[in-house]
């Protein structure tokens, strides 16, 4: 199947480059492109493409409105920031962003976010992880939360940065019930997404940064 995206960026030259890396790969096509927030979030209710990537900083509508309006509709959204840490990425991982990257990344790390958005994970630049994680609000309190021991090691491997496939191959599960015990313990802790999850394993002592 090849990965419909759509590219937001106030930037021609930044636009223009990611397609070229984008188009490039096998499994991927750039369907659309927007300079601005509002653009974005027309043309991606319109045209439904699988994922969105968006600067954090637009005019109109900035990448936490694009990541909010979108929330819920099944696409996917992939922040993409200039800065070391952006006070606005914490606003939208609230609202459901399937990764953070750094433009300075390099192309490698765009591909892999576009993949992991369609895998169900969440890709954050290196750069970003520490600290994000270190600042990110914590879900619900611990006491309460009982794990089983299956999904007490998958909460350990999230937190250290493992995807569904690694985990997988790690502890010899399918990714399908990874992605069951998953589900089950953002249920469990109130975590909305991975990156949540692994900022919970941090505060109760599971994993360490």
């Amino acid at each position: 199947m090849v990965t419909r995206i759509l590219i937001a960026d106030d930037q021609e030259g930044i636009r223009g480059a990611f397609r070229l890396i984008l188009d490039a790969q096998p499994d991927m096509t750039v369907v659309a492109e927007a300079a601005d927030g509002r653009t974005a979030i027309d043309t991606a209710k319109a045209i439904r493409p699988d994922v969105v990537l968006t600067d954090i900083r637009m005019p109109g509508a900035d990448g936490i409105e694009v990541t909010r309006a979108l929330a819920g509709t099944g696409i996917h959204v992939v922040v993409l920031t200039t800065f070391g840490l952006d006070e606005y990425v914490h606003a939208a991982l609230r609202y459901g962003a399937a990764g953070f990257i750094l433009k300075r990344s390099g192309p490698t790390l765009l591909i892999e976010a576009v993949r992991a958005a369609m895998s169900g994970d969440v890709l954050i630049s290196p750069q970003l992880t520490v600290r994000l994680l270190r600042r990110h609000e914590r879900p619900r309190e611990t006491s309460g939360v009982v794990l089983t021991e299956r999904e007490d090691e998958i909460v350990t491997l999230v937190a250290r940065g493992r995807t569904n496939a690694e985990i997988a191959a790690e502890i010899f599960l399918s990714p399908g019930t990874v992605k069951n015990h998953i589900a089950a313990i953002q249920r469990k802790t109130g975590a909305r997404n991975r990156v949540a999850i692994a900022a919970w394993a941090w505060a109760t002592g599971r994993a360490e940064p």
